[in-house]
């Protein structure tokens, strides 16, 4: 009896708020001469903040157009905007930046849906040790990771010097698909200094950028060492959580003007593995028995930084600079 009297409150609660808000937007339409979209363009700035509310706003409307504008196609985003600037009785002439913001704000929000829609493909699509494309891609992997040390084939022990568990480095793919090799190679190639960087530290803590002395303050002298590849396919997963979460709303409407694209997701991969070694020194673990722990330390941070509606993860390597 009480579950369904406090189910009862939760329901009515809704209705009220629901009848309530729309009457406060009934309200301040006519006290303001503006409707709400018109309002959160012309109050809100660029960025994360405007777009996130302008796309509450479409999607929680009662017209069916507002609705739907948030998953046209791009090439119907220009026709869509005169269609509610139609419905909403507005004046293009009179109101010209509001066309131009609502493009870019919907621009985001349909590039956002398609970015998923082109993670997933990737994400679902198995490696396939007869395709030639995706051969090329394991061996340019080898290449941008070891460029002085030839691979003396195909299947090989050397596979786990870069961080796969076993010889044919194809079943470690299993998880993410093609997006965990994807991803482990736009790091390589466009930030081969910082991979090789973070490989070197995985494998050899003392050979890395830090002093004997930094190295033996952190008691770096335990073998914390990871496996590269491994986790590089570990943190692909968390970005694509965060990515179909809508976690990464707030850093994409804030970084990308118009749509984000694969690029701008594989950037924020490399934040993601330079920022993950990085905390990993930090927590100092005693083993890699350790890691599901700090991964998921490191996944609330992150989703905690997320929740700034300024916020924006800023790389500061050359991945990002393009």
């Amino acid at each position: 009896m009480k579950h369904f009297l406090r189910m009862l409150i939760q329901v009515c609660l809704y209705f009220y708020c629901k009848f309530l808000w729309r009457c406060l937007k009934f309200v301040m339409r006519k006290l303001t001469g503006r409707c709400e979209l018109q309002r959160i363009c012309y109050n809100t700035k660029p960025g994360a903040s405007r777009t996130m509310k302008i796309e509450t706003s479409l999607r929680d409307s009662k017209s069916k157009l507002l609705q739907t504008s948030v998953s046209v196609h791009p090439d119907a985003i220009e026709k869509t905007i005169d269609d509610i600037m139609e419905l909403k009785k507005i004046n293009p002439d009179i109101n010209p930046q509001l066309g131009i913001s609502l493009q870019a704000c919907l621009l985001q929000i349909v590039g956002y849906r398609n970015l998923i829609a082109d993670v997933e493909k990737l994400r679902r699509e198995s490696y396939d040790s007869d395709n030639p494309q995706h051969e090329e891609m394991l061996l340019k992997l080898w290449k941008f990771l070891k460029p002085n040390t030839p691979l003396e084939s195909r299947i090989s022990k050397q596979w786990c010097e870069i961080g796969f568990q076993g010889d044919d480095p194809k079943t470690d793919f299993r998880g993410m698909g093609l997006l965990g090799l994807y991803n482990l190679q736009y790091f390589a190639e466009r930030d081969a200094a910082a991979a090789q960087q973070v490989l070197s530290d995985s494998l050899h803590p003392k050979c890395s950028k830090f002093s004997k002395a930094e190295w033996e303050k952190k008691r770096m002298d335990k073998a914390i060492g990871y496996s590269f590849a491994i986790v590089g396919i570990n943190i692909t997963d968390l970005a694509y959580n965060l990515l179909v979460s809508g976690a990464l709303k707030t850093h994409f409407y804030n970084i990308a003007p118009e749509a984000p694209t694969l690029s701008h997701f594989q950037q924020t991969f490399c934040y993601l593995m330079h920022e993950f070694h990085k905390f990993w020194i930090e927590e100092d673990p005693m083993d890699i028995m350790e890691f599901n722990r700090v991964r998921e330390k490191f996944r609330k941070r992150i989703i905690k930084q997320l929740q700034n509606p300024d916020m924006a993860l800023c790389p500061h390597f050359a991945a990002s600079e393009e």
